[in-house]
């Protein structure tokens, strides 16, 4: 499969995708984030994240998003290269942009097996933990990798240079 033929349209063009692999038996993982300059914490995160289930689908924030989310000069990468990076790892299925600043739409269209999100969350916190769980469905906590963090990459990038 090549890294272009997991990224998707829209959410519902993903959903055909993710009712097809919940008809063959598969289980569905869910994260989102930004994913602005891909680390070793990402690769770990993301990686157990697909050990969870069999089929593993990231939402990415819009460049609009993070910007409303992060500030006037974020992203550093657009939303078109953040895609790409991700559908090229080997753990990941499938990818999807969300223009809002959450992903509760997507994920109650998608309606994942698992829901997860990196550390520094609550459970009772998770965006959309509350409609996974009442679909029966398993909302999980990972933890980060220490001394791995987007933003700290970016501030080290401004102070140095």
């Amino acid at each position: 499969m090549s890294w272009s033929s997991k990224i998707y349209e829209d959410k519902l063009s993903l959903n055909i995708v993710a009712n097809q692999w919940h008809e063959e038996g598969c289980k569905v993982v869910f994260t989102n984030g930004v994913f602005d300059l891909i680390h070793k914490g990402h690769i770990a995160y993301l990686e157990e994240a697909k050990s969870l289930g069999n089929k593993l689908i990231v939402g990415v924030n819009s460049d609009a998003s993070v910007t409303r989310l992060k500030g006037k000069h974020r992203p550093i990468n657009n939303q078109e290269g953040r895609l790409a990076v991700l559908a090229g790892l080997q753990c990941i299925d499938a990818v999807v942009i969300f223009e809002e600043d959450t992903p509760l739409e997507l994920i109650t269209t998608l309606m994942p097996d698992v829901l997860v999100k990196g550390g520094d969350y609550e459970i009772a916190d998770i965006v959309g933990g509350k409609e996974v769980l009442a679909n029966g469905g398993k909302v999980e906590k990972l933890q980060f990798i220490e001394g791995y963090s987007s933003t700290k990459m970016i501030n080290k990038i401004l102070k140095n240079g």
